[in-house]
């Protein structure tokens, strides 16, 4: 989206040149490298505007790139988390001096821009539109269109704030530097007012179907209303569950991170709200299931697999395209940025990717039998074949030992011609002597070990199997929003109707999770009351893994604490996957070509451990903002 100012600057660069070569006074002339305020809003082009606005898009992360959200959850395991700034989120150390992976310094990956300074430069890019807009000289039409965009915008800005700080400062007017930036915290309660009113201004301006793909529309804005209103109706902002009680409740101002009236029918007030949010969506008639009728798992493995690789499905909501040539700021370390590439981040390092995003034995261990049943270690039949007759899903999202992935590169394909990843170790000789596969640390001509993930898994789900890695960049677009996750807020908002005492809504809650099982080939669930929030809560890991949702989801839901949830827990120790080939008397090993003999042994061992700690609930606000402001007040535990 960012193309077009490009241009534009290009153009008027073009244009400036022109004038040089005919106006001695060079001294007077504008500079070229950027665009004014009052050329942008006093122009009758309204492509400067709706540049503008491309620009505040830019605001909102996104999840394909080099370290991602999911790294902070059960989901996955960083391989550098020792330095890239996952460390000290998982072991609940961030501090006002040290934000971790939230913060961009020159040591650390610049992704998690959801950091304060960094929203609010774009939060202020939509107060000026905003104090400027009406007077434009652009059509009215355009400039509706551009308010709407610029209303989800801000509110979308202001949402990524929530979930990270709790209440924030509510700033509507474009601050200058004569102005006064000591403003206090709002409550918690007035900035997801805030949000869903913006939600609602939104959807009054922007059309169901936009000109332009990637822009926001009006299903966007009600989707956003969705989340956040159902975000603000769980545990974590009405006092605690019935395993965690309220963690702020010493907490000297808690209404800046909770709602501080938490009844049960001021609970039933905002599930129904929730309820009614998503329902608006589901009105609209404007979304399906991506081909919601498999005729077998297999093919349900494919769906779901091609669902995050199409350029558009019937369930799209609000996406980010990319081109082949787009660069992301992925290398901290002053050199050239890298392009774009999940492909490049996550591929096995026996095809020259760099595994950083690995997943985890307990999140892979979530995935059920294809018949609905627990998986269980303690089944030996299923203990012997830990791979097969799995949710189709799991299929689609995780790369283990045995699963083909695409042809290696030629520098390797010799040596391994069939595809197939190789995570486990094959014994060689008599002696117990063991060489890792291709895709471990210790294979055996030690190729690109250094990106060797350490679950005995990588990351499938997002990435293009086409696309090599190492000669072209994916460009398969990002999806901030789809309508599963619709149909998956619409089940938890009557789930939690029912647990807050009003009418039973179990039988329509099941429905649409069935409805989102049946696209997976899985049998439907019969489940009920708290069971069946935690089947809710099952589907929701599983259909929406690494799609930057799980980190909210585990606060929000409160199952963070590993000493509460056991291995069910946000923040348990991570476990990973050893597998061991025998020796098979007679065979004489060879390079890549005899790896898999003999039936493997597999154990589930322990790979690094985290801490929770409540305070990591939220992120701590920056010393730095706390010097800048002496109105704020810092989050509980910081």
């Amino acid at each position: 989206m960012k193309k077009n100012i490009v241009y534009l600057l290009s153009l008027l660069a073009v244009l400036v040149g022109v004038g040089i070569s005919c106006n001695k006074n060079t001294l007077n002339l504008s500079p070229v490298s950027s665009v004014s305020d009052d050329a942008v809003f006093n122009s009758t082009d309204p492509g400067l505007l709706t540049a503008y606005v491309n620009d505040i898009y830019g605001g909102l992360p996104h999840g394909c790139d080099w370290s991602t959200l999911a790294l902070s959850t059960d989901e996955a395991h960083d391989i550098n988390e020792g330095w890239s700034g996952t460390g000290p989120i998982v072991q609940s150390q961030l501090t006002n001096s040290n934000l971790g992976g939230f913060s961009y310094n020159s040591n650390m990956p610049e992704y998690w821009h959801f950091d304060w300074q960094n929203e609010y430069a774009f939060i202020r890019a939509t107060n000026l539109f905003f104090s400027k807009i009406n007077t434009s000289p652009v059509d009215t039409a355009t400039k509706n269109e551009l308010k709407g965009e610029v209303f989800f915008l801000r509110a979308y800005l202001y949402h990524n704030l929530v979930c990270f700080y709790g209440g924030v400062p509510l700033i509507t007017k474009a601050y200058t530097l004569t102005d006064s930036f000591s403003v206090a915290r709002d409550t918690y309660a007035n900035c997801i007012q805030f949000i869903s009113d913006n939600c609602d201004s939104a959807a009054k301006y922007l059309p169901l179907v936009q000109g332009q793909v990637g822009r926001a529309t009006k299903g966007a804005a009600l989707t956003l209303k969705s989340r956040a209103l159902l975000y603000a109706a769980s545990d974590l902002y009405n006092g605690g569950n019935s395993n965690v009680s309220d963690p702020f409740a010493s907490y000297a101002h808690p209404e800046l991170v909770r709602y501080t009236s938490f009844s049960a029918s001021d609970r039933q007030a905002r599930w129904q709200k929730a309820k009614d949010a998503a329902n608006a969506v589901i009105n609209l008639g404007m979304y399906s299931l991506y081909k919601p009728n498999p005729a077998s798992g297999d093919e349900a493995a494919t769906n779901y697999g091609n669902l995050f690789l199409q350029s558009s499905t019937s369930e799209d909501i609000f996406i980010k395209y990319f081109a082949s040539s787009f660069k992301a700021n992925w290398n901290s370390y002053g050199k050239t940025d890298a392009n774009y590439s999940p492909t490049l981040f996550n591929s096995p390092n026996g095809f020259w990717g760099w595994g950083v995003n690995t997943p985890t034995q307990q999140f892979v261990d979530e995935y059920e039998m294809n018949d609905g049943s627990t998986f269980n270690w303690g089944n030996a039949t299923e203990a012997a074949a830990p791979y097969a007759n799995r949710d189709p899903r799991f299929y689609a999202t995780v790369l283990y030992d045995g699963s083909y992935w695409r042809a290696r590169s030629t520098d390797i394909a010799p040596f391994e011609p069939t595809g197939k990843i190789q995570t486990g170790y094959q014994t060689v000789d008599g002696s117990g002597t063991t060489v890792g596969g291709w895709d471990t640390k210790d294979n055996y001509t030690k190729v690109n070990t250094w990106n060797a993930g350490k679950t005995g898994y990588y990351q499938r789900k997002l990435l293009d199997p086409t696309v090599d890695p190492v000669k072209t960049m994916q460009s398969a677009p990002w999806r901030y929003m789809r309508y599963t996750e619709v149909l998956l807020n619409y089940a938890e908002a009557c789930i939690g109707l029912g647990l807050a005492g009003g009418a039973n809504a179990d039988a329509q809650a099941r429905s649409y999770i069935n409805q989102v099982r049946a696209r997976a080939a899985m049998p439907a669930i019969s489940t009920s009351g708290a069971t069946l929030m935690a089947s809710l809560q099952h589907e929701r890991k599983i259909e929406l893994a690494f799609e930057e949702l799980r980190y909210f989801d585990i606060r929000r839901w409160m199952i963070c604490d590993p000493a509460v949830y056991g291995d069910k827990a946000g923040y348990s120790n991570v476990k990973a996957i050893n597998i061991i080939y025998p020796y098979v008397s007679g065979t004489t090993y060879v390079l890549g070509t005899t790896y898999g003999t003999g039936t493997p042994t597999y154990s589930v061992t322990q790979l690094s451990t985290r801490n929770w700690d409540k305070k990591s609930y939220f992120v701590p606000i920056t010393l730095d903002e706390m010097n800048k402001n002496p109105k704020l007040i810092q989050n509980p535990g910081y």
